[in-house]
C-alpha cells in the first residue's frame, strides 16, 4: 500500500509539470528563439575570442621556458668538453706525436692514451693533427674508420686551431658520416702551432629525450642548415635558400657531406599582433604504398635563441593545434553551460506552476515522517545490543526489548532505576565516574568492559559505551550494552594459538642459527676475496714504479754492455788482467741489479695474513728499499724519528710495508707541485696499548670535502694514469684486519697528515735476527 502511495503522488507531480503552455505564452515563442539564438551566437564568439588569446598565451609562455630548458641543457653539454682540448694540449705524450718523424711506440702510447680518454668523456673521437692537417693519433685508430693518416686541414676547426684560437665547428663526419660538434685547440711549442686537438661529441641524445609532440625543436648553424631537430625528416635542410657562395662555402669545407641541403617547404609566414611568428610548413607522410605520399599542412608559431659561445640558433616550432582543440572545447562547453542556463531558467519557470502541489507533497512528507520513526522503533528493538536513555543523575528513562531480555527484569523493575544497580558491585564506582565524566566533557564514545548481574544473580561480561545527546532542551545519555562472552571465549582462543605460534617461533630460531652459521662461512670466503684485492694493490703499485724501477736498471745494463765489449777487446789483445778487471765489475753490477730487484720482489709476495712481531724499523727498511728511486727522482726528502728498533707492533711485515708504501706514494703525489718537498714521520707514543705513527707531508693540503671521501673505494682527486682510488681503501682495510685505525687530519705544516695507528707490542726489546739488522 505505501509503494502504490508513491507512484501515485509521483503521477500527480508528472501531470502538473506537463501541463500546456498557455496560449499567451506561445505568442512570444518565436521572439523569445531568436533572442536566444543571438545570445547564444554572441557568447561563444566572445568566448573563442578570449581563449585565443588566451591559449595563445600560455604555449608562448611554456615554448619560452621549453626553449630556454633546451638551450640550458645544450649549453651545459658543449660547456662540459670546451676545455677539454686544452687540457689535453698540454699533455707531453700528444706534444711529442706532432713532432717530426714520431716513433711508432710512440704513436701507440698516444692512440691508446686518447682511446681510453674518449671512453672516459663519453668523446665520440679524440684526435691530434699535425701542422699540415694529418693525423698522428686518434681515439679510434683500431677502427676501419681511423682517422690516423686522414688530413683534415680543410676544416675550419683546424685553420682556427692553427690561428692560435680555440676552435668550435658542427659537421657530419667526412669518415664516419656521423654528425658531431667538433672542439678544437692548437699545440704548442712555445710561439709556434705545432698541431691541434680536436675532440668530436655527440649531440643525439639532447634530441632523443625531448618527448612533448606538439613542440618541435630545430637547432640551425649560421647558414640555416638544420643541424639537430626532433622531425629526422628535418635533418639537413634549410630554413631559407642558400645563396651560391653559402653552398660553395659548404661543399668546399664538406661540412655536410653529399646532403642535398634543400630548403623547407615553408609556404606562408606572418606576424600576429603580439608579435609572434606563424608559419604554414608542408610535410610529407608516407601512405601505404611507400611510393605514395600525402602532403599535410601544419600550423606553428616559432621563437628562436642564440646559443652563447657557437654559431647556432635555437627554433623552438609549437604547433597551433592545441589551439585548435582548446577553441573546440571552449565553443563546446561555452554552449552546453549556454543551454544549462537556458535549461535552469525554464525549470524556474516551471517551479513556479508547480508551487501549488506543495501542500501535497507536506502531507506526503508527514506520513513518511511516522512510517520513518515506526522503522527506527522496530530496529531498535529488534539490534543485538541493548539500549537504555538514562538522565545526567543516571535514571533509566527508556529501554529497549533487548537490554530486558539481557537482563531478565520485567519492566517496572527497570524503569526509573539507576542504571549502575545493574552492574556488579565493584563496577558501579567506575560506572557512576563515567557518567559524570561524560556529563561534564561532553565526549562521544567513552567505552568500558563491566561485569553485568542478571535478575537471577549470574555475572555476565558486558561492553558498555556511553553517548550524549540534546533532546528537548536537556542532555540525556544513550547506553549501549553489548554481552561480550563470546568475544572474551574467543580471545582465549586467540591465548592458546599464540603459545603455539611461539613455539613455531622457536623451532625457526634454531634454523635461523644454522642459516647464520652458514652466514659466517661466507663471511670468510669474503675475507680471502679481500686478500686478494690487496695483493693485487701492490701489484698495482708496483706497476706505477716499473717507470723508476727501468730507469735503476738501465744505467747498470748499458755498463755491462760497455765492460763486457772492451773484455772481448782486451783478450782479443791479449790483455787478460784488464779482461778480468772487466768482469769483475760486471759481477759487482749484477749483483747491484739483483739489490734493486730483491725488496720488490719480497713486495710483492702474498702473504697468509697471520699477524707476528714487527719492528718498526724493518718496517721502515723495508719500505725505504722499495721507494728510494722515486723518492730520488721526484726530489722527496724523508725524516724517521730515531731509535724505530725500540718500538715493536703487532701485524704481518709485508701488508704494514704496503700501507707505509701506499702512505709515502700519496704524499709524493701530493707534493708534486709543491716547492717544499718533504715527509716527516713522527712517533706519538701517548695512547694507551696503541703506538700512533704520523706521516706529514709539505703539499696543499685537502678540503673537508675530500677528507670525507678519501678512503672511499675508486675516490681520486689525481690525474688520469696516476691511480685508481683504492689505495688509501685498502690500506684502511689491512689496518682494520689489524685491529688498528688509520685516519687523515691537518698537519701543521698546511699539508696532510695521516695517523697509523697499530698495537703496541710490551716494551721488552728482541733480539734482532740478521735480517732484521740488514
Amino acid at each position: 500500500m505505501l509503494h502504490l502511495t508513491e507512484k501515485e503522488s509521483c503521477s500527480d507531480t508528472l501531470s502538473v509539470a506537463m501541463t500546456p503552455i498557455s496560449s499567451s505564452s506561445k505568442a512570444y515563442r518565436p521572439l523569445l528563439l531568436v533572442v536566444t539564438v543571438f545570445l547564444f551566437a554572441a557568447v561563444v564568439i566572445y568566448v573563442s575570442l578570449i581563449t585565443r588569446q588566451q591559449v595563445l598565451l600560455e604555449l608562448q609562455q611554456k615554448a619560452e621556458s621549453d626553449l630556454a630548458q633546451y638551450r640550458a641543457s645544450l649549453q651545459q653539454r658543449l660547456e662540459r668538453y670546451q676545455s677539454l682540448p686544452q687540457l689535453l694540449a698540454n699533455s707531453d705524450l700528444l706534444r711529442a706525436v706532432v713532432s717530426p718523424a714520431p716513433s711508432q711506440d710512440l704513436v701507440n702510447r698516444a692512440n691508446a692514451y686518447l682511446e681510453r680518454a674518449a671512453e672516459l668523456v663519453h668523446a665520440l673521437d679524440i684526435y691530434v693533427m699535425a701542422a699540415d692537417g694529418t693525423t698522428t693519433a686518434a681515439s679510434n685508430w683500431q677502427k676501419e674508420t681511423s682517422f690516423v693518416g686522414r688530413n683534415f686541414s680543410f676544416r675550419p676547426y683546424f685553420t682556427d686551431a692553427m690561428a692560435g684560437q680555440a676552435g668550435r665547428y658542427f659537421a657530419l663526419g667526412s669518415t664516419t658520416k656521423k654528425r658531431g660538434y667538433y672542439f678544437s685547440f692548437p699545440i704548442e711549442e712555445g710561439d709556434i702551432k705545432t698541431g691541434a686537438v680536436v675532440v668530436k661529441i655527440d649531440l643525439d641524445q639532447i634530441e632523443e629525450r625531448w618527448s612533448d609532440p606538439n613542440t618541435d625543436i630545430l637547432v640551425a648553424d649560421e647558414d640555416g642548415v638544420v643541424v639537430i631537430s626532433t622531425e629526422p625528416e628535418w635533418m639537413f635542410q634549410t630554413l631559407r635558400p642558400l645563396t651560391n657562395e653559402q653552398m660553395q662555402r659548404i661543399v668546399d669545407s664538406l661540412r655536410y657531406g653529399d646532403q642535398p641541403l634543400e630548403s623547407l617547404d615553408i609556404v606562408r609566414r606572418n606576424r600576429d599582433p603580439q608579435g609572434l611568428e606563424r608559419i604554414t610548413l608542408l610535410t610529407r607522410n608516407s601512405l601505404t604504398d611507400e611510393t605514395l605520399q600525402e602532403v599535410e599542412a601544419r600550423q606553428y608559431f616559432t621563437i628562436s635563441s642564440e646559443l652563447p659561445g657557437t654559431d647556432l640558433e635555437i627554433l623552438m616550432l609549437v604547433s597551433l593545434k592545441p589551439l585548435e582543440e582548446r577553441l573546440f572545447l571552449a565553443q563546446a562547453l561555452s554552449a552546453v553551460i549556454f543551454l544549462l542556463v537556458v535549461l535552469i531558467i525554464s525549470l524556474t519557470w516551471q517551479r513556479r506552476r508547480n508551487l501549488r502541489d506543495r501542500e501535497l507533497f507536506k502531507q506526503r512528507e508527514e506520513q513518511v515522517r511516522q512510517e520513518n520513526e515506526a522503522r527506527i522503533t522496530g530496529i531498535l528493538n529488534n539490534t543485538h545490543a541493548g539500549l537504555a536513555l538514562i538522565d545526567t543523575e543516571g535514571r533509566i528513562e527508556y529501554f529497549n526489548p533487548v537490554l530486558q531480555r539481557l537482563f531478565g527484569y520485567r519492566p517496572e523493575q527497570m524503569m526509573g532505576e539507576p542504571l549502575y544497580k545493574l552492574l556488579a558491585e565493584q563496577d558501579q564506582t567506575i560506572m557512576q565516574q563515567y557518567i559524570m565524566r561524560e556529563i561534564s566533557t561532553r565526549e562521544q564514545n567513552l567505552r568500558l568492559e563491566v561485569d553485568a548481574v542478571a535478575a537471577d544473580g549470574n555475572p555476565f561480561p558486558v561492553e558498555l559505551t556511553l553517548n550524549n545527546m540534546l533532546l528537548a532542551g536537556r542532555y540525556h545519555l544513550i547506553v549501549t550494552l553489548v554481552d561480550i562472552t563470546e568475544r572474551i571465549r574467543h580471545l582465549q582462543e586467540l591465548e592458546r594459538i599464540q603459545g603455539e605460534l611461539e613455539e613455531r617461533v622457536r623451532s625457526r630460531t634454531a634454523d635461523l642459527q644454522a642459516a647464520n652459521q652458514r652466514l659466517r662461512s661466507e663471511v670468510e670466503q669474503h675475507n680471502q676475496t679481500q686478500n686478494e684485492l690487496v695483493q693485487a694493490a701492490k701489484l698495482a703499485v708496483l706497476g706505477q714504479m716499473s717507470a723508476g724501477i727501468n730507469h735503476e736498471l738501465n744505467q747498470p745494463l748499458t755498463a755491462i754492455r760497455n765492460y763486457a765489449d772492451n773484455a772481448q777487446r782486451f783478450l782479443e789483445r791479449d790483455m787478460a788482467d784488464k779482461a778480468q778487471s772487466n768482469l769483475g765489475a760486471i759481477a759487482a753490477l749484477t749483483e747491484r741489479m739483483a739489490r734493486i730487484l730483491h725488496p720488490l720482489k719480497e713486495f710483492a709476495r702474498k702473504r697468509d695474513g697471520e699477524t707476528s712481531r714487527v719492528c718498526l724499523r724493518n718496517l721502515r727498511d723495508g719500505a725505504m728499499s722499495i721507494l728510494y728511486g722515486q723518492l730520488e727522482r721526484a726530489g722527496v726528502s724523508v725524516s724517521w724519528p730515531e731509535k724505530l728498533e725500540k718500538h715493536w707492533v703487532e701485524g704481518d711485515q709485508l701488508r704494514l710495508e704496503q700501507v707505509v708504501v701506499n702512505l709515502l706514494n700519496n704524499a709524493i703525489q701530493a707534493m708534486s707541485e709543491s716547492d717544499k718537498r718533504e715527509i716527516q714521520v713522527h712517533l706519538y707514543e701517548d695512547q694507551g696499548d696503541l703506538l700512533v705513527m704520523g706521516f706529514e707531508d709539505t703539499g696543499p693540503g685537502v678540503t673537508p670535502e675530500v677528507a670525507a671521501r678519501v678512503f672511499e673505494p675508486f675516490f681520486t682527486t689525481k690525474s688520469q694514469g696516476l691511480g685508481l682510488g683504492l689505495g688509501l681503501s685498502i690500506s684502511q682495510r689491512i689496518v682494520q684486519s689489524l685491529q688498528g685505525e688509520l685516519s687523515l687530519r691537518s698537519g701543521a705544516a698546511g699539508g696532510a697528515e695521516f695517523l697509523l695507528k697499530l698495537r703496541r707490542i710490551p716494551t721488552k726489546e728482541p733480539q734482532l735476527t740478521g735480517v732484521d739488522q740488514a
